[in-house]
């Protein structure tokens, strides 16, 4: 696989993580929420956007926190991923 966003563009994928209910139940991923913690794929290269430079702030392999609805979600080899703005991202997770 190979994807190269342009601009501001930021390709993630979810970070994959078992639900336990109070009760002790296991949530299959389809009845779970759009997860919010991703790892970053790829990055774009930045430039000027709308007459402002816009500098990107994260790498590949960094694991951010992103907004819940943002982006456009695809498929590659079977494998899910989310496009989306750099400004989606909320936060950088160490």
């Amino acid at each position: 696989m190979n994807i190269k966003p342009l601009f501001d563009k930021v390709v993630v994928e979810a970070v994959t993580v078992e639900e336990k209910t109070k009760s002790g139940f296991f949530l299959p991923s389809s009845a779970q929420e759009k997860p919010q913690v991703c790892v970053v794929v790829a990055v774009g290269p930045g430039g000027v956007l709308d007459g402002k430079e816009v500098v990107m702030q994260v790498k590949e392999g960094d694991k951010v926190l992103c907004a819940k609805y943002a982006g456009t979600d695809f498929k590659v080899d079977g494998k899910e991923f989310t496009i989306l703005k750099q400004s989606d991202i909320l936060a950088i997770v160490d």
